[in-house]
């Protein structure tokens, strides 16, 4: 609780007590009348992100309505970051899809002809094998041209093979742990566009709930370290009203109970509900306690009204609680 908040909370705590004292010997009050003030519940508006203030779309005393846009951070380091994510996650993505697919068309073109010039080469020696086995037979050739014509021939026909079967690898996909490798890297940096986009979108803040903009705590060109609240906003259903009864009454109330809220300059009675009451009692200073003193003991309640009907209300204004 901030010190000025509970400050007033001491004096209204006195003011509300000594008033009860009153009431008991006085009948210009009904004893079912309490003292309280009204307390605000604010929502700090930040973003997670630091930056300058590039922007600051709301001024204080407005009223604006959940999505209004409250504040824009400076984007330039965010959005490099986001086109910088989603470059890495279309490469990820190509290497995916070029160890799915195997070799290019261009690539298997070349190992074709290839394949190609070595079956004419493997023609040519079984001919020239043929003509040197009619030659060596005749006695015209020696035994040595022969067995290099039937070398040549077996080599020619290896390199046929071994393009065949270039060939058939040319038109597989990569290894499958190759490709779950790749399908891990692709989704890990989909994953990090998704992280660069919601920074992006945390510099773009709007209001998170209807309500009147009570301060706002930076100026445009101030930088704002991450997490430092910027806006200040104060929805009516956060207007509570604060009240203290005597030990005697407490007793008889109960959460979801209904009373009347009054203030100064309000055209009717504010309708709210009891929303809690304090299990611990408080002393109305100065006392000392016995069993003669015990009246004095008081017990806090807070009471809640609508949200159309608690706009009346503004936080620290003193009220009167008429119980039923």
């Amino acid at each position: 609780m901030r010190f000025h908040e509970r400050k007033l909370q001491l004096i209204f705590l006195a003011l509300g007590s000594g008033l009860v004292m009153v009431m008991a010997s006085c009948v210009k009050k009904p004893a079912t009348t309490y003292q309280g003030y009204v307390e605000g519940k604010y929502v700090y508006v930040a973003s997670s992100q630091s930056g300058r203030l590039d922007r600051l779309a709301v001024a204080r005393g407005e009223t604006i309505s959940t999505g209004h846009p409250l504040f824009e951070l400076d984007v330039q380091p965010e959005s490099d970051a986001e086109r910088q994510a989603a470059q890495a996650l279309q490469v990820s993505m190509a290497r995916l899809a070029d160890l799915q697919t195997g070799k290019r068309p261009q690539e298997i073109e070349v190992t074709r002809a290839q394949l190609l010039q070595a079956q004419a080469e493997n023609r040519k020696a079984v001919e020239l094998l043929k003509s040197y086995a009619a030659q060596y037979s005749a006695g015209g050739l020696p035994l040595t041209e022969l067995i290099t014509a039937r070398a040549t021939v077996e080599s020619t026909a290896a390199t046929v093979k071994q393009i065949e079967a270039e060939l058939a690898v040319a038109a597989l996909p990569a290894r499958n742990a190759q490709i779950i490798v790749q399908q891990q890297q692709v989704a890990a940096d989909r994953e990090a566009l998704k992280q660069a986009a919601w920074k992006l979108q945390q510099k773009q803040i709007a209001s998170p709930r209807d309500g009147l903009v009570f301060d706002t705590l930076y100026r445009e060109g101030e930088w704002v370290a991450a997490g430092n609240p910027i806006v200040e906003i104060l929805p009516p259903e956060n207007l509570e009203a604060r009240f203290f009864v005597p030990e005697a009454v407490v007793g008889r109330l109960k959460i979801g109970q209904n009373l009347s809220v009054h203030c100064d300059g309000c055209a009717a009675q504010v309708p709210a509900q009891i929303t809690f009451i304090s299990p611990q009692a408080e002393y109305t200073p100065p006392v000392i306690y016995s069993n003669e003193t015990r009246d004095k003991l008081v017990y806090m309640v807070i009471a809640r009204a609508a949200a159309d009907q608690a706009a009346v209300l503004h936080p620290g204004q003193p009220i009167e609680v008429s119980l039923p």
